[in-house]
């Protein structure tokens, strides 16, 4: 075990943990951090996702070393309950998820995508949020409930910030 020094949501936090031990355990277990959720273990779900220095990471396959002087933001650092961030908001508005369990990563691969690229159309989306796996089958990347080119699913879009009306 060693003192691992973390930038979690803005503050600085030390836990007692093995550097190998993947961030996801640290955060849920040492921190009490619940919006990153155990998937698949592999990185291939996205379940797991958090934001290191911006960029979506699996946390699930990330030794905790590695995340050592990183800004780490999870789910719990985008808003509150109080005061959820708008992507939160637009997630819960348009009903956007059946069970919810892979919710956690679409919203922080979203993030990460606006963060990067603030006008993105829906290709952009749609690959970006791609990797992440719904269980239930309805993601928002390819929304069941709105057919492709819809008003609704262009609607259901622009009030989650990730629809551009095409020129």
């Amino acid at each position: 075990m060693a003192q691992i020094k973390l930038n979690i949501n803005g503050k600085a936090r030390v836990v007692d943990a093995d550097s190998s031990t993947p961030l996801l355990y640290v955060l849920r277990e040492n921190l009490g951090l619940h919006g990153p959720r155990f998937g698949c273990g592999l990185g291939q779900c996205g379940a797991c996702t958090v934001l290191m220095d911006g960029k979506s990471v699996r946390s699930c396959t990330l030794p905790t070393s590695a995340a050592q002087n990183k800004s780490i933001t999870t789910l719990e650092g985008l808003g509150s309950v109080a005061h959820p961030h708008p992507l939160q908001t637009a997630f819960i508005t348009e009903q956007a998820a059946q069970c919810g369990y892979c919710m956690n990563g679409m919203v922080m691969g979203a993030k990460a995508l606006l963060d990067k690229n603030p006008h993105p159309t829906v290709s952009d989306i749609k690959q970006s949020l791609n990797s992440y796996i719904c269980r239930c089958g309805n993601s928002p990347a390819d929304h069941p409930r709105y057919p492709a080119g819809s008003k609704l699913e262009r609607e259901s879009l622009t009030a989650c910030g990730l629809y551009l009306e095409p020129a």
